[in-house]
C-alpha cells in the first residue's frame, strides 16, 4: 500500500497563509506526477496544483496565490497557499499519478475564516 503522508492543514483567517506537505515513497516521488486536490463540502474534488519535474500548473482560481514545489532530498512536495480566502476551505489531498495508476493521501483540513 503506497502511503502519501500529508501535513500542515489548519485554521487560518482570510488573507493568511498555510503550507501543506506531502511525503511520498522515493519510487513514487521520482516517477509520478504529483499534485494537490481539494474538496469542499457538497462539491466535487478539484485539482489546485500539479508538478511534473519542475513544470507546474494551476487553475485560475488559485493562480498567483498557490505555489507547488518539491524537495528532492526529502521526497516531499509542498503547497504554499497565500492570500487565502474562505472559498479555499476544504479537505486537501495529495495525489500521485502515472498512466492509469494513482494514489491519494488521507487528506488534511484547511479552514479559512472570514
Amino acid at each position: 500500500q503506497v502511503q502519501l503522508v500529508e501535513s500542515g492543514g489548519g485554521l487560518v483567517q482570510s488573507g493568511g497563509s498555510l503550507r501543506l506537505s506531502c511525503a511520498a515513497p522515493a519510487s513514487i516521488y521520482s516517477s509520478y506526477t504529483m499534485g494537490w486536490y481539494r474538496q469542499a463540502p457538497g462539491k466535487q474534488r478539484e485539482e489546485v496544483a500539479t508538478i511534473m519535474g519542475y513544470n507546474t500548473m494551476y487553475p485560475d482560481s488559485v493562480k498567483g496565490r498557490f505555489t507547488i514545489s518539491r524537495d528532492n532530498a526529502k521526497n516531499t512536495v509542498y503547497l504554499q497557499m497565500n492570500s487565502l480566502k474562505p472559498e479555499d476551505t476544504g479537505v486537501y489531498y495529495c495525489n500521485a499519478r502515472y498512466g492509469g495508476v494513482q494514489f491519494w493521501g488521507q487528506g488534511t483540513q484547511v479552514t479559512v475564516s472570514s
